[in-house]
């Protein structure tokens, strides 16, 4: 029984004077907004932590923990602490499913930021997640199949389908020099869709092989991808993967020059192989708007907590994530499902008041909402504005390079408009 419900019985039994009094309250209540519920928003992060990039599964937790962290020093949600649980993919869709059937059936949380990649998004999304009613943001799930997801308008994005990242693959080929390039791509929904997005933009020669997921050696995928006499290999894989076909590659003298895909925009890839063959590589990736005072803020912020700027990729984006559910949780004082969900498209766009990421963005948006204002939450990745599938319809996609002393450089920042 609600706690409303059981206030109106206990007027029942006081009598009509006072089950009348006691209704005026509620109308008061009513007007002013529903009161708080009685449990604290549990937010969920379902991510790769045992597989996949080292680099990318530590900064996406940390973005998930500073997140919460300004949450609740504001007084968190409903006045109240968020709470957080962790699942563990293992990149691989079985897990994800059985993951966030249990962070939500067992662990009781209200929203889940992730899965991490697009093969491990479709079935939580249209298995698990929209049939329990619960919104998911993924931070970096990008494959163009996810925007006709059946998922009952509860799985949302915070990064740019790879429609938008294709066409920058292809203008950093052309601008490179090359008129006839290679491609090898993982064998999955990711995979597909952005080597897809790169052929649609690309008007040189292109002649594309596909690797499973896993692949050990790439021997004959980089000779077939070859053949044609390809000045450069696209290289859309996931990062170990990616290592052993780049050193395949050089190795055998297959290739010398490298395009990279927005997973391999860290700097594990250039560690492992060398600075010597790789600084001068350049790659496309997740980027934020230029100027971006919220960027600026949430860098202070993150730079205040963990001392050194995050190597890995998608990291504002789980930062974002986390923060937008928190928003509409508090906008519809309501840990239900699809009350959170109905908020998600009205956080980031006007009207309502500007606010930024970082402690005191997040202060005064809990603020401003608890008192039945409106906000436009301004990401530290960029402009939240959904649309009717939960694509974002704006936003800015990467061109940066590996440097000779083993960083990463981000050169330009490219907006996208669906």
């Amino acid at each position: 029984m609600t706690e409303r419900g059981w206030l109106f019985r206990r007027a029942q039994a006081c009598g009509a004077r006072f089950a009348t009094l006691l209704l005026l309250v509620l109308g008061v209540i009513s007007a002013c907004g529903e009161a708080a519920p009685g449990e604290p928003l549990k937010l969920g992060l379902l991510t790769y932590i045992s597989a996949g990039s080292h680099q990318n599964a530590q900064d996406r937790q940390r973005a998930f923990e500073l997140a919460v962290t300004h949450l609740n020093e504001a007084g968190g949600v409903f006045g109240r602490p968020v709470e957080t649980a962790v699942g563990d993919t293992a990149l691989d869709p079985d897990t994800a499913v059985a993951e966030a059937r249990r962070l939500i059936e067992d662990e009781g949380v209200h929203a889940l930021v992730g899965p991490s990649t697009s093969a491990n998004a479709l079935p939580v999304a249209e298995g698990i997640a929209g049939p329990a009613r619960v919104p998911l943001i993924s931070p970096s799930a990008t494959s163009p199949s996810l925007t006709d997801a059946a998922d009952d308008d509860f799985f949302f994005r915070a990064a740019l389908s790879d429609l938008a990242q294709g066409p920058v693959l292809a203008q950093i080929a052309r601008q490179r020099g090359f008129d006839n390039v290679g491609l090898i791509y993982r064998n999955d929904l990711w995979g597909r869709g952005l080597a897809s997005a790169f052929e649609r933009a690309w008007d040189g020669s292109v002649r594309s092989v596909a690797s499973e997921p896993g692949q050990t050696s790439f021997a004959e995928a980089l000779r077939e991808s070859a053949a044609g006499g390809a000045q450069a290999l696209i290289v859309i894989l996931f990062q170990a993967e990616a290592i052993t076909a780049v050193r395949e590659a050089l190795d055998r003298g297959v290739y010398d020059r490298f395009v990279l895909g927005d997973a391999l925009k860290n700097t594990e890839l250039i560690e492992a192989i060398g600075v010597d063959a790789l600084a001068g590589t350049y790659g496309a990736g997740t980027a934020v708007q230029p100027d971006s005072e919220s960027s600026a803020a949430w860098t202070a912020a993150w730079l205040d907590a963990y001392g050194e700027p995050p190597k890995g990729s998608y990291v504002r984006e789980v930062y974002d994530a986390t923060i937008a559910l928190a928003l509409a949780a508090q906008a519809t004082n309501s840990i239900d499902g699809a009350e959170i969900r109905d908020q998600l498209r009205s956080i980031g766009v006007a009207p309502g008041q500007s606010v930024i990421a970082g402690p005191d963005g997040i202060s005064q948006a809990l603020k401003e909402l608890a008192q039945g204002g409106k906000v436009i939450y301004h990401g530290a990745s960029g402009t939240l504005d959904w649309d009717a599938k939960g694509d974002l319809a704006q936003g800015h996609i990467g061109i940066w390079r590996f440097t000779a002393d083993g960083q990463i450089q981000d050169l330009e920042s490219v907006p996208y408009r669906g």
